[in-house]
């Protein structure tokens, strides 16, 4: 539920597991927690801010973008292009916004709920990198002097992360579908086109988020083994939601609506532009690889890839 100021609450009965076993027991863990810790950067100091930036000036045209505009399909007049891609960029990094601070939430919820100490002190030397990651982007939103609300299929995709009191599958939300997703499209520079305070950001950002993604594979691996049918018919059914609430994220709603553009049209457009969809794809291709060494690509969670085109042709092998 909202309270008045519109802040997302919920109650959960938090489970919170001590050990008295301080001995490290995972060499590689600890050494990612060493190379985090020696990786620290500050938002104020270590970002140039000084860069001009005016919001709606003319943007240099890349192939992407001109490709996106000769599509027959594509919902944005050329005399509005620019406005979109403004639209566009400022919509992307809200979400990334929303995204850390969700990150912020759940990785403080794995300090309390991982079995283990290792795992325990990694996850709080994120909760740290989470932070600079929420102040940076709050930052530059402020500078770009405007923002998105957070989108419905993220929002409800945190939601259900940081409800969850299995450790497991804070990992598989977060540190695998939504900090894998923010490293893909960091890597593949759709933030950072033009302004070179954003591309700082996300550079530094992007560093982080590689070492929590392989936090997250190197605590998740070998975990499901012993599962029972059912408990793994369960993890597979998650990611199945996941995937899905990821692919409606950009479906890019909030914007047509700002724009006043045909909401229908352009959802069509998101879903069914070969761009979108080769974007989709490679976004999720590092997503694929994971589960599948995680051994949860199943048939049938490939099956539901497939059908929500996120799924490259030759991905996966069948199980």
């Amino acid at each position: 539920m909202e309270d008045r100021s519109g802040s997302l609450v919920f109650e959960s009965t938090t489970t919170t597991r001590f050990t008295w076993d301080y001995e490290a027991k995972a060499d590689k863990l600890r050494a990612l927690y060493e190379k985090g810790k020696a990786a620290q950067w500050n938002a104020l100091t270590d970002i140039d801010w000084s860069a001009e930036l005016r919001y709606g000036a003319p943007l240099p045209e890349t192939a992407a973008s001109a490709a996106q505009l000769r599509s027959p399909d594509c919902p944005v007049p050329p005399e509005l292009w620019n406005d979109y891609r403004w639209e566009y960029h400022c919509w992307m990094t809200s979400q990334f916004l929303h995204g850390e601070q969700g990150a912020l939430l759940a990785t403080s919820r794995l300090v309390q709920i991982v079995p283990n100490i290792d795992d325990k002190l990694y996850a709080a030397s994120q909760v740290a990198d989470e932070a600079r990651h929420v102040e940076a982007f709050s930052m530059y939103l402020q500078r770009l002097g405007r923002s998105y609300p957070i989108n419905p299929a993220l929002r409800s995709l945190l939601f259900q992360v940081v409800a969850d009191n299995r450790w497991d599958i804070v990992y598989l939300g977060m540190q695998v579908i939504v900090e894998g997703l923010a490293l893909a499209v960091f890597r593949f520079g759709q933030a950072s086109a033009f302004d070179p305070v954003i591309q700082q950001i996300t550079e530094l950002v992007a560093r982080d988020e590689a070492r929590h993604v392989a936090f997250g594979v190197l605590a998740l691996q070998g975990s499901y083994d012993e599962l029972t049918s059912a408990e793994r018919a369960e993890r597979t059914d998650f990611l199945k939601e996941a995937s899905l609430l990821m692919s409606r994220r950009f479906q890019l709603e909030e914007i047509w609506e700002r724009m006043d553009l045909d909401v229908a049209a352009g959802i069509r457009y998101a879903r069914s532009d070969p761009t979108m969809v080769d974007f989709r794809r490679a976004l999720f291709a590092k997503i694929v690889s994971i589960i599948q060494k995680l051994g949860l690509l199943t048939p049938d969670v490939r099956t539901h890839l497939e059908e929500l085109s996120l799924l490259r042709p030759s991905a996966g092998v069948r199980r």
